[in-house]
């Protein structure tokens, strides 16, 4: 009989075949009554019914340490068709497993504050310095969701405003205006999904990155919606953008109140937000702070420096 075997859309299939495909040679190794063609997330198997259907289990077996792991080698292949039990990964504060097996941790307080409030709340605000994860563990936390096919998309969204300069003045079309304006977000999207998986997801819309200006008139039902540098929106935007929350979705808005480059007669709709939603059920928002930065040690004395002086003139550009 010949049957065709799909893998996971969670498994790294470079990490399952292994280098010049070892992996899956070690395997088919195990059971030479079988002949198997692999390509890409298929396998092909032909053989007898049961031969297949032992080769199957085994692969499975393989395949479950594999996407829990994201690693796998010929060693723990043997070790796993003998019935013992390679060491796994600890699994505290693990968000998921990213590219080249790569462990992706909550690594803060407040990081695992997000992390543990993203099963409570469909609406989550997480505020605070540069450099304190919020953003990434957010992404970590979509792309987590994605793998474990809890949410069918993954939307990522930005507003295009920076200090000192406005799209027109910027060359190329409308793409390459917005790209630079969205790169931290591929940035780290790149660390958890393998180049050619992104790639498509991207190409069919499995995961979406667009400025805050092309979410209006969309209902975003099972989807995970992601905005960050939420301080340079506007009232009427950040109201815009929270509306579009549709059935199945979570919404996590990120922003540091203390970069906020709209001009200083527009109020902050990040800070406004902050005010209207402390207390409502099924919303979170948690304050990062200077402890919680994990970037090199000097950040946290420079944000320190910055916020002293930041604070006061914030406060009266967006009251």
């Amino acid at each position: 009989m010949e049957t065709i075997l799909t893998l996971q859309d969670s498994l790294d299939t470079p990490t399952f075949y292994g280098v010049n495909n070892r992996n899956i040679l070690c395997l088919k190794n195990q059971y030479p009554d079988v002949r198997v063609v692999a390509r890409g997330y298929q396998i092909k198997v032909t053989g007898s019914e049961e031969a297949v259907r032992r080769f199957e289990q085994a692969l499975r077996l393989c395949e479950n340490f594999c996407v829990r792991n994201n690693r796998l080698s010929e060693h723990e292949i043997v070790m796993l068709l003998h019935g013992d039990k390679p060491q796994e990964q600890a699994t505290d504060n693990l968000i998921l497993h990213g590219v080249n097996g790569k462990s992706i941790y909550a690594r803060s307080a407040n990081q695992r504050l997000l992390v543990d409030s993203y099963e409570e709340n469909d609406l989550l605000f997480a505020i605070g310095p540069a450099g304190s994860g919020k953003t990434y563990t957010a992404i970590a936390l979509a792309v987590r969701a994605l793998k474990n096919r809890e949410v069918k998309r993954i939307i990522l969204s930005r507003p295009a405003v920076e200090a000192g300069e406005k799209l027109g003045f910027l060359p190329g079309d409308m793409k390459e205006k917005i790209d630079p304006y969205l790169q931290p977000l591929y940035d780290a999207l790149q660390d958890m999904i393998p180049g050619a998986k992104l790639n498509e997801y991207m190409e069919k819309g499995t995961i979406q990155i667009a400025p805050l200006a092309f979410m209006r008139g969309r209902t975003l039902s099972d989807a995970i919606v992601i905005l960050d540098e939420a301080q340079n929106t506007t009232v009427p935007q950040l109201k815009m953008f929270l509306t579009r929350l549709g059935i199945g979705g979570k919404m996590i808005v990120t922003g540091d109140l203390t970069q906020v480059d709209l001009p200083a007669s527009q109020r902050s709709g990040l800070r406004d937000a902050m005010e209207r939603f402390r207390g409502i059920k099924g919303i979170k928002i948690i304050e990062f702070n200077e402890k919680d930065i994990v970037r090199h040690p000097l950040v946290k004395h420079i944000v320190a420096a910055y916020r002293k002086e930041a604070e006061p003139r914030t406060e009266n550009n967006n009251e």
